[in-house]
């Protein structure tokens, strides 16, 4: 439990610079160059990540029973996850969604802790979902009091939002019927 809890540690740290000190992350950006700064950040957080899945495969070994949801919350989450990836695309190929969302990739993450929080008691779970959520909900708020950084250069279209749509949805399916069975190890149905 320590790996995936220093995992966290490590990853959200990495990416909330920007939430608790944006001047001194444009410093350190300024100073070691943008390249050099995004090269740092990525090498700290995929030792994050790897902390994490390390932690969190070690942890379902011994799985410690928080809570037991009813079966009707597994229907549940599988509906609040439907948007996720069709949010994560139009983050990068910005038309309406993007507009009316604002921040979606943000909103994909908070829907995608949820519904695994809503599937999923025990401890291992509730600490790695737990943290998603809390942290997008923080980021969330901070954003409204820092300067935003352009995510994607792509030109904002409507053509875009059918694009986010069916390939968003294509990936969800393509992760319920097959890639969380390989990556996870559980099959969602």
């Amino acid at each position: 439990m320590l790996t995936l809890i220093a995992g966290l540690i490590l990853f959200f740290g990495v990416h909330s610079l920007s939430i608790i000190n944006e001047p001194q992350r444009d410093r350190w950006c300024a100073k070691l160059g943008e390249n050099a700064f995004k090269g740092i950040v990525s090498l700290l957080s995929l030792a994050g990540l790897v902390l994490i899945v390390i932690g969190y495969g070690a942890a379902r070994m011994d799985p410690t029973v928080l809570y037991t949801p009813p079966t009707g919350l597994r229907h549940l989450a599988m509906l609040l996850l439907v948007p996720v990836f069709p949010l994560l695309v139009a983050t990068y190929v910005p038309g309406r969604i993007k507009a009316a969302v604002k921040h979606p990739m943000l909103v994909a993450v908070k829907l995608w802790a949820l519904a695994h929080l809503l599937a999923n008691g025990m401890l291992h779970d509730v600490l790695l979902f737990g943290s998603f959520l809390a942290w997008a909900v923080v980021d969330r708020i901070s954003m409204k009091r820092r300067t935003q950084r352009q995510v994607t250069k792509v030109a904002a279209s409507n053509k875009n939002d059918i694009i986010a749509v069916v390939v968003g949805l294509a990936l969800y399916v393509l992760t319920v019927m097959w890639a969380h069975q390989w990556l996870i190890g559980v099959a969602p149905v």
